[in-house]
């Protein structure tokens, strides 16, 4: 008897986080896959026998859509273009902090993270100002060197564009907080060794301070595509997927279908695509990082 108890007091510790984690994690999941299978709409669930088993019609129909298709190729987009940039500069940042002295790098870690925790409404109010093709900052600035008035969120590939840099400075701090770990975490010895064989600050970056960080550059990549393939909030709140659905993503099209246009099945059957996706660009991502460690 007291062996059985000892076995399952672990199961009595992690029962409550595992229960809410299958209730409120897996469940929805699953009945969102069943819901894809479906037409059910707000008449559907008023009354449940209006729903109808439709198979993979929803599938089929989304590869036929032209916005969803054209969803597809914006969040491709962003995922091209704002990944590296992320990555990139989030890097860059926490070099340059960790090369200046400690108070300084401590106040300017708090102005890069800020960004980070702030409302994006808040965010978007700002940036929409700065954005105002008549009266915006950014207009006014170009015009003091005579360059014409930039359409910044007007225009379907400006807008991409100007998102991409909205999100790029949001996004940030959180990244940039991980490398500065991962730097702060390179033993010194490695410097003073590198010092002694006459290395210089490149060759100290390239053969030292960029392989000591692989894991933290992996860890951010995966979580940064992760949430560039699910870019929601900065095209909701500056455009709305406009202008001619130019700036539409997955993860807009799927809130449009399932909570705008209450066609819940057809929704479903969105978000399952973007899973897909997301799964495909992780493994692959995986697979590279397996072939470099093999190395």
């Amino acid at each position: 008897m007291n062996n059985f108890k000892t076995k399952m007091t672990p199961f009595l510790f992690i029962g409550p986080a595992v229960a809410i984690l299958l209730l409120f994690a897996f469940l929805p999941i699953i009945v969102a896959l069943v819901i894809s299978f479906t037409d059910t709409n707000l008449v559907g669930l008023a009354n449940y026998s209006e729903i109808n088993f439709i198979g993979i019609r929803n599938y089929i129909n989304l590869l036929s859509d032209g916005n969803f298709l054209q969803s597809i190729g914006n969040t491709f987009f962003y995922v091209i273009i704002g990944v590296p940039l992320s990555v990139g500069s989030s890097f860059l940042i926490a070099v340059l902090l960790h090369l200046v002295g400690s108070w300084l790098a401590s106040t300017f870690r708090v102005i890069y993270y800020v960004p980070s925790v702030t409302n994006i409404v808040a965010i978007a109010v700002v940036w929409g100002f700065l954005y105002n093709q008549e009266y915006g900052l950014f207009n006014y600035l170009l015009s003091l060197v005579d360059i014409g008035r930039i359409p910044w969120l007007e225009d379907p590939f400006v807008a991409k564009l100007s998102l991409i840099l909205l999100a790029v400075w949001k996004s940030n701090g959180v990244s940039m907080l991980i490398f500065l770990a991962a730097l702060q975490s390179i033993p010194r010895s490695y410097y003073e060794a590198a010092d002694i064989d006459g290395a210089n600050r490149w060759q100290k970056l390239r053969y030292i301070t960029i392989p000591s960080m692989s894991f933290a550059t992996f860890f951010v990549t995966i979580t940064t595509l992760i949430g560039w393939m699910q870019f929601f909030e900065e095209p909701f709140v500056m455009t709305d997927g406009g202008p001619l659905n130019g700036t539409n993503s997955i993860a807009l099209f799927i809130y449009q279908e399932g909570f705008q246009y209450s066609e819940f099945g057809y929704g479903a059957a969105a978000s399952f695509i973007l899973f897909a996706f997301i799964i495909i660009a992780t493994l692959i991502q995986f697979k590279f990082r397996n072939k470099d460690q093999s190395l």
